[in-house]
């Protein structure tokens, strides 16, 4: 952990507040959902943090996720439970992508995937309000995450994942110390096996958006991006989009920052992108509606965005209507052509969530939404290692003669 950590801290949170109603919540108390049963937001007093702290400061510090301390909830030092989690790089993706196209690689943070961020907010703050037993709804990352984080700090934990969980997800879960159960059906049919028994009063239910700090902890996206580009914002981003978590809090990020005068008011066009086998984020923003409907049937190769029905859809396309950006669904067979073309031409190994984003920036391209000039970031969701490859059956019996030729 960085040192600059090691003493109590001062923290800038007023209070929580309901996302449809704007109702107001008591901070350092134990929230799920508002009463509206929407998600809720943490609010700073931005104009102390301005008051103490400067963009100056920001940049003279190491560059991880702690450096945004006053923009995060956690108050006592001693409650943070931190694996490393680094600031990830922005690799150009300059053949299968373009001139000015980066990829922000989540890849690298602990756990393998960007879930780490929302994951070790959530975590942090559980053990801060006295959650000794947690339970949540996966595709695979977050609850790979959880565990590990969970388990770092003590808090016992149980996992449900749709049966058809990467295996690889399945087996870190349990390596890391959650009890992990695959469930006969999608991810929402785990999320009501969670709350049945959240109601029930056997642990508290941590499903996205459910808690309020995983947002706080994914706006951490957001917030580097900006320091990264120097101020400026790019000219649009691709964020693979299930639950959406990332999304809404970096929209989130990047209205604080304002607030602080760190940016001006200038926002890059977010495209939420899904997988055509699960859109409903697609489907409500062509048809002008606020809330997603359930999408039925869900099928999809990228299953980190397979995700039916998300509690904060209407924060997803509000954050996209007002960026100017737009929803777009791409099919599975131009994903893995993505994942194929970064890993082959560019040498990035992309989950299918990130394939997926590639996918979309080049439909966006033909369609005129983005031009080439314009700067872009992709964002890759988890580290590519996690997912199947193609067998390489290419084999030499060295005791034969060799055909170099054909090598």
């Amino acid at each position: 952990m960085n040192e600059n950590l090691t003493t109590d801290r001062q923290t800038f949170v007023t209070h929580l507040e309901c996302s449809i109603t704007g109702e107001r919540y008591e901070a350092d108390q134990l929230h799920g959902l508002s009463r509206a049963g929407r998600p809720l937001l943490v609010r700073y007093d931005l104009d102390a943090v301005r008051s103490a702290i400067s963009r100056d400061t920001i940049e003279a510090r190491p560059t991880d996720l702690w450096r945004w301390r006053e923009l995060l909830p956690v108050r006592q030092t001693a409650n943070i439970v931190s694996l490393g989690e680094i600031e990830t790089p922005l690799v150009p993706l300059t053949k299968s992508g373009g001139p000015n196209v980066l990829v922000k690689d989540e890849g690298r943070l602990p756990t393998g995937s960007f879930k780490a961020r929302g994951l070790v907010m959530a975590v942090a703050m559980a053990k801060e309000l006295g959650v000794t037993k947690i339970a949540m709804p996966t595709n695979g990352n977050a609850g790979a995450a959880l565990a590990a984080y969970a388990t770092r700090c003590g808090i016992e934990t149980i996992v449900f994942c749709p049966d058809d969980t990467p295996e690889i997800n399945v087996r870190e879960i349990a390596m890391q110390g959650a009890r992990v159960w695959r469930v006969n059906g999608l991810i929402d049919d785990c999320g009501a096996i969670v709350g049945k028994g959240a109601a029930e009063g056997r642990w508290f239910d941590f499903s996205t958006l459910k808690e309020p700090y995983r947002i706080e902890g994914k706006k951490t996206m957001g917030l580097e991006l900006a320091a990264q580009f120097g101020w400026k914002l790019p000219d649009a981003i691709f964020y693979p989009t299930g639950g959406g978590t990332g999304l809404i809090g970096m929209w989130k990020a990047f209205d604080e920052l304002e607030k602080l005068g760190w940016i001006g008011s200038e926002r890059p066009k977010m495209f939420a992108v899904q997988a055509s086998g699960c859109a409903p984020i697609v489907r409500a923003f062509e048809a002008g509606e606020e809330h997603a409907e359930r999408w039925e049937d869900a099928s999809t190769v990228a299953a980190g965005i397979r995700v039916p029905k998300a509690v904060g859809d209407f924060l997803i396309l509000r954050a996209v209507r007002e960026s100017g950006g737009q929803a777009l669904a791409v099919g599975d067979p131009a994903i893995l052509k993505a994942v194929e073309a970064a890993a082959k031409q560019d040498g990035l190994l992309l989950c299918p969530e990130g394939g997926a984003t590639l996918a979309a920036y080049h439909q966006a391209l033909n369609t005129r939404l983005v031009d080439e000039d314009d700067k872009v970031v992709l964002f890759n969701c988890a580290t590519g290692l996690k997912y199947p490859m193609p067998e390489a059956p290419q084999a030499l019996d060295r005791t034969q003669p060799i055909d170099f030729d054909a090598l």
